[in-house]
């Protein structure tokens, strides 16, 4: 009874916990999710996208992005009081909810010769289900314009600098993914009061301020391209790791912005 006990005290402090108190992420369940995260994202190219002869480009990122606003905003609706807490839609749950609901219709799509006409359609519809409840609670969208200000300024400088020296173009939708997600975060830390919930970057902010994001995201994203490119040879399954950046960027980059016009 006694081991019984420490395994559930040291779940449910590190895991189940934060999940329902929003008090954040710490070494622990950063380390088990990034770990989790890694191999989904390998065995997911392997064992679905590679045999299903999915090519991995633009029409995939924009198949899997429904999905991503629907479980994206899913999540805001939770921490707005509006959707029952349940694991299944907070955080790291919704990413295996939206995981179970996509693959079906990217196999439908393979093998109806469809791709990716239905995996669009679908997630489509749950996208507007969830941003409809979403605009119909809505409060204060002050936050939303803000964001789109910040947003709209990074892009500019990162499509500049794209043009001035160019990348993998598939690199670009985590970027740009990622430079939204930023300026939800510095508006909903600078300008209202929120708090960072993850490991790292909540201490990073409190020495430095909400705009460390900026030079942090950039070294973090220019890290990650340069080791995929020597880690990752397949140029298939290294183009799927975009993805997977892409998706860890527009996920936050959506549902931050929903929070607050909701005032969570």
């Amino acid at each position: 009874m006694g081991i019984e006990k420490a395994l559930w005290d040291f779940f449910y402090n590190y895991f189940w916990e934060p999940m329902f108190t929003r008090s954040g992420y710490n070494a622990v369940n950063t380390f088990v999710y990034a770990l989790l995260f890694g191999l989904g994202v390998i065995y997911s190219y392997r064992y679905i996208i590679k045999p299903l002869k999915i090519k991995v480009d633009e029409r995939l990122f924009w198949a899997v992005t429904p999905m991503v606003v629907f479980g994206a905003t899913v999540r805001a609706l939770v921490d707005g009081g509006i959707l029952p807490k349940n694991p299944l839609i907070l955080t790291p749950g919704i990413f295996f909810t939206a995981f179970i609901l996509i693959v079906p219709a990217i196999v439908a799509d393979a093998k109806l010769r469809t791709y990716p006409k239905v995996t669009i359609v679908w997630g489509t519809v749950l996208a507007l289900w969830a941003n409809y409840v979403l605009v119909t609670h809505a409060k204060d969208w002050r936050p939303y314009e803000l964001t789109l200000i910040h947003t709209a300024v990074s892009w500019a400088v990162v499509l500049a600098f794209y043009r001035w020296r160019p990348f993998d173009r598939l690199y670009l939708y985590p970027v740009l993914a990622h430079y939204f997600d930023i300026a939800s975060t510095v508006v909903g830390i600078h300008f209202y009061g929120y708090r960072e919930v993850h490991w790292i970057e909540s201490h990073l902010v409190s020495w430095f301020g909400a705009y460390i994001y900026y030079p942090w995201i950039t070294l973090i994203l220019i890290v990650v391209y340069y080791a995929l490119q020597e880690l990752v040879q397949d140029e298939e399954e290294r183009r799927f790791w975009y993805l997977a950046v892409y998706v860890l960027g527009l996920g936050p980059a959506i549902r931050d912005p929903a929070q607050m016009i909701l005032q969570v």
